[in-house]
C-alpha cells in the first residue's frame, strides 16, 4: 500500500513509519523542514519538507491512503484557538480535499480522547457517540475537526475513519510530558513531586497505538461516505498514581514518589476511560 504521512517526525508519526516501512509499505512522509524524526529508523520514507498549508496534488499520484498524524500543539500551553483551528481544521481539511482530486480512496485522521471535554465526567465510559463538549484550545480544534471531516466524507463519499487516541505514552515522547519525566527521575536516584494522581485515565503504549494504527490500513468494510469512530486505547484505565508505582518499581528508583506535592492543573479532566466495545 501507498500511503502519504502528515506528522511523520511526531511521536507516534516516528513509531508509524518505522512499522510501516517494516511492514512493506510505500511511505510518502511530510514534514515540517530541518524537522527529525523522535527516534532513528532502519528505513526511509519519501520524504517531502513543506508546511501543511501548501500545495502536494504531485505528490499524491499514486496514493491509497492519507493517514493524517499532524497536530498542532497537541501538549500544554496551546496555541490560540484561531492558530488551531487554521492547521487542525482549515488546513487539514483543505489538504484531505487535495488528496481526494487526485484520486486517493481511503483517509485516516487521527484524533484526540480530549476532544470529549466535559463529557468525561458525565460517563463512566465514553463511545464514540459520546457529545463532544471540548474545553480549551486545541481540543476544541480536534472535536472541530472531526465535525469537519465527517460532513467532507459524506460531501465527497470518501471512506473515512476518525481514530480517537487515548494516554498515548513511551519511546521518543517529549520530555515534559508524565512518563519520560517519571523515567528520568527514577533513572537518575531523583524525587518526583506530582499531583494527587487520582486522575483516571487508558494509558496505552506508543507501541500498541502503531500496532492498531496500522490494523486500520484496511478499509474493505468501509463504505463511501459512512465514516466511522473508533478509539485507539487498551480499554483499561487506572489512576496516574497507579500507573506511575508501577513504572517506578520496574525502574526499582531509589527516590520518592511525592503525590499531592503539585495542585491538579487548571481544568484538570479526572476522568478519561473507554471500553473494549468502543475499540475496533
Amino acid at each position: 500500500m501507498k500511503i502519504f504521512l502528515t506528522g511523520g517526525t511526531g511521536f507516534v508519526g516516528t513509531h508509524f513509519l518505522k512499522q510501516s516501512l517494516a511492514g512493506g509499505h510505500q511511505v510518502v512522509a511530510l514534514k515540517r523542514p530541518g524537522s527529525k524524526t523522535r527516534l532513528p529508523l532502519e528505513n526511509q520514507p519519501t520524504w517531502i519538507e513543506g508546511a501543511l498549508d501548501n500545495d502536494y496534488t504531485n505528490e499524491f499520484e499514486g496514493v491509497d491512503t492519507f493517514v493524517h498524524l499532524a497536530s498542532h500543539t497537541p501538549n500544554p500551553p496551546y496555541d490560540s484557538l484561531e492558530r488551531c483551528l487554521y492547521w487542525n481544521v482549515y488546513t487539514s481539511v483543505k489538504l484531505a480535499r487535495q488528496a481526494h482530486d487526485a484520486g486517493v480512496k481511503n483517509f485516516i485522521i487521527a484524533g484526540t480522547c480530549t476532544e470529549y471535554g466535559e463529557a468525561c465526567q458525565k460517563f463512566d465510559f465514553l463511545s464514540p457517540e459520546t457529545p463532544l463538549e471540548p474545553t480549551l484550545s486545541y481540543p476544541t480544534s480536534k472535536a472541530s475537526a472531526s465535525i469537519a471531516f465527517t460532513g467532507l466524507a459524506r460531501e465527497l463519499d470518501l471512506k473515512l475513519k476518525i481514530l480517537r487516541i487515548f494516554q498515548v505514552y513511551g519511546e521518543g515522547e517529549s520530555e515534559r510530558r508524565l512518563w519520560p519525566a517519571l523515567r528520568k527521575a527514577a533513572l537518575a536516584g531523583e524525587d518526583f513531586p506530582m499531583s494527587p494522581g487520582e486522575q483516571i485515565r487508558d494509558f496505552i503504549d506508543v507501541t500498541e497505538v502503531t500496532r492498531q494504527l496500522i490494523a486500520h490500513l484496511d478499509f474493505t468494510t468501509i463504505k463511501e461516505g459512512k465514516p466511522i469512530v473508533a478509539h485507539i486505547a487498551t480499554g483499561q484505565s487506572t489512576s496516574l498514581l497507579e500507573f506511575s508505582q508501577t513504572w517506578w518499581e520496574h525502574w526499582k528508583a531509589k527516590g520518592n514518589l511525592q503525590p499531592g506535592k503539585f495542585p491538579y492543573r487548571r481544568n484538570e479532566m479526572m476522568r478519561i476511560a473507554t471500553n473494549k466495545n468502543a475499540i475496533q
